[in-house]
């Protein structure tokens, strides 16, 4: 047996992917919560209720963006602690009730908090995976993520049937502080010297973004924008058609799907590319939302949940996992930062536009659109990343697209 073959799963590796499961699933356990608190308990109207949802994300980006270009200056243990403190203390800011106005600053400010806790955790991910693993490691790290983007919204559907809000924050907060004892015995090895900080220096764009990842990071933005219409909406659209017992196990369902072909899915992209994974995926997630439009019962309602997950989830991990490859490795960490930072553009900028339109639509009509536009994506991403793969991988016909 050869010796070469470096550990992935030391306790280092177990830690960081705890504390981003954690913080994931308070992010999507509030994000599907939280439009519902604004409207029962202030009245906020629909695009209030979006913006209530997405400023937060607005919030995470702005930290995400401060902090990418500092960590190093400051530590990048230092940094996940900061971040963790801040985001426990804004989490706790939530049982202070001075109306829309200040609901609206905490969730900017709490999202700034999770920006910055979990760049250093993305930034720390990268440095611990053993270099001959990296593809490997971070399909398992963005997994944690996977994972807390269904047990989330899920726990949050279900403590909003079953408790008040003030349970809601409490279990939050209690989840922040485990993230941060956990994080207590996380072991961060020195920065490599050859890591220069140069390249931090002055404000060019390449020292916030990673130009090599932003193709497929567009294409991020665009299909985070269409989920974002099911994780902020999905409570108020199974309350209109009567399945809100059911909406709670729609990203059980969503899980199940990411779970079970997630192996298979990252086996087949190494193999063959991503253009293998991508283009079917962009089919199902379509198919997923034209059918979520259509829900009059709860099989309906569960099916679009498996579609959605084996679609938007495959193409989460498989965009990300473009947007590293793609990057020399000394760059890995501000190409990571930049793929979420498009991801949570689209995920936080989504609701607040999608308020508006709304009005007009209805949620079935929404969901059809979005489906439309899902399918559309297709032909950009083709010309922003999918015949470039094509041409750099001549061995890969893509003929079973």
């Amino acid at each position: 047996m050869t010796h070469s073959r470096p550990k992935l799963w030391t306790k280092d590796f177990i830690v960081v992917s705890s504390v981003n499961f954690f913080l994931t699933l308070i992010f999507y356990l509030l994000m599907v919560t939280i439009a519902v608190y604004a409207v029962n308990e202030f009245d906020a109207s629909t695009s209030e209720a979006g913006l209530v949802t997405g400023i937060f994300i607005i919030g995470t980006l702005i930290g995400r963006l401060v902090i990418g270009r500092m960590i190093d200056s400051i530590g990048r243990k230092r940094t996940l602690f900061i971040g963790l403190l801040f985001f426990i203390a804004t989490t706790l800011l939530y049982f202070a009730n001075f109306g829309i106005s200040f609901l609206l600053f905490n969730r900017f400010i709490h999202g700034i908090a999770l920006g910055m806790a979990s760049t250093a955790t993305g930034t720390i991910v990268a440095q611990i995976i053993p270099a001959t693993r990296k593809g490997e490691g971070i399909g398992y790290y963005s997994m944690s993520a996977s994972l807390a983007t269904a047990i989330g919204p899920f726990i949050g559907l279900y403590m909003s049937q079953h408790t008040t809000f003030k349970m809601i924050f409490s279990f939050c907060v209690a989840l922040g502080v485990i993230c941060f004892i956990i994080s207590l015995f996380l072991n961060v090895p020195k920065l490599d010297r050859s890591v220069s900080t140069d390249e931090i220096k002055g404000f060019k764009l390449s020292t916030f973004i990673e130009p090599k990842a932003l193709p497929i990071a567009i294409i991020t933005l665009v299909i985070a924008f269409c989920y974002s219409s099911v994780l902020s909406f999905i409570n108020f659209y199974a309350m209109e058609i009567n399945l809100v017992n059911t909406a709670s196990f729609f990203f059980i369902v969503y899980s199940i799907a990411v779970l079970l072909s997630r192996p298979f899915t990252g086996r087949i992209m190494d193999l063959k590319g991503a253009n293998f994974i991508m283009y079917p995926a962009f089919i199902i997630f379509g198919a997923g939302m034209l059918l979520l439009s259509t829900a009059s019962n709860s099989l309906t309602l569960l099916l679009a949940g498996a579609l959605i997950g084996l679609g938007f989830g495959n193409m989460q991990s498989c965009t990300q996992a473009v947007a590293v490859k793609l990057t020399p490795p000394h760059r890995m960490g501000l190409a990571t930062s930049t793929f979420f930072i498009f991801l949570d553009a689209g995920l936080g900028f989504g609701p607040y536009l999608l308020g508006f339109v709304i009005p007009m639509t209805g949620y079935s009509t929404l969901y059809v659109i979005i489906g439309i536009v899902v399918l559309m994506t297709t032909i950009l991403y083709y010309f922003m990343h999918g015949k470039k793969e094509r041409t750099a991988k001549p061995e890969i016909d893509a003929s079973s697209v």
